[in-house]
């Protein structure tokens, strides 16, 4: 019997990674979905990314960190307040290192599940100017990771995989309808309440109702 190819998918619960997420499940994956408690502001979004597993039919772990210990952020530090509307330059919801931090921790269960392909739903068009949401990271971590394995080494190696790198928000929003996508499940405010109903304000409210209206998709989202 042929076996389903394997990868490892992060899921954060908003609408970017739900749609990498059927994307992955849409190329025949078995996705064994990943998703991080690290002490962030926005917790809602961890129930909304064990729905959004829940409903694509992938294994889903969540993996436990305290970046609050470090601080730095908006989304880890209560004493910084998420702004409301754009910032200029890389703006304090800016978690260091945070894609680094997951991104090796998705290679280290990659590794292990013998699975060579991580899927991640950043994206460099409509988002809030992370230096981390870049081609140019996700290359530099492609290579690093297949330089630092075992498996790289040995000659089978990874692929980061960033479906929505170049896309627009509408059109990630267009193609996660196609794939059924239902984003009624996703939670993507920075400051969204314990119900998940979001703040209307932040930046990623902002980008998440634009790209609904210019994708002339119905926007699920759920104001408090």
């Amino acid at each position: 019997m042929n076996m389903p190819k394997k990868a490892v998918v992060l899921i954060s619960g908003g609408l970017d990674s739900a749609t990498a997420a059927a994307m992955a499940r849409a190329e025949g994956f078995a996705g064994c979905a990943l998703s991080f408690d690290y002490g962030q502001r926005h917790r809602a979004e961890l129930v909304a990314a064990g729905r959004i597993a829940r409903s694509l039919g992938m294994e889903h772990r969540v993996f436990r960190l305290d970046l609050r210990q470090f601080g730095g952020s908006a989304l880890t530090d209560d004493t910084i307040a998420v702004p409301e509307g754009p910032s200029e330059g890389i703006p304090v919801t800016y978690v260091p290192a945070r894609n680094t931090v997951f991104l090796s921790l998705a290679l280290a269960w990659a590794e292990v599940l013998d699975a060579h392909d991580i899927f991640i739903g950043v994206n460099a068009v409509d988002y809030s100017g992370y230096p981390d949401c870049r081609a140019e990271f996700v290359q530099a971590f492609e290579t690093m990771a297949n330089l630092g394995t075992r498996a790289g080494v040995e000659g089978r190696g990874f692929r980061i995989r960033a479906p929505l790198i170049d896309m627009s928000k509408a059109e990630i929003i267009r193609t996660g309808a196609r794939l059924g996508v239902d984003y009624g499940l996703t939670v993507s405010c920075y400051d969204a309440d314990a119900e998940g109903r979001a703040c209307g304000r932040c930046d990623s409210c902002r980008l998440r109702a634009e790209g609904f209206r210019a994708a002339d998709v119905p926007d699920p989202t759920l104001y408090r």
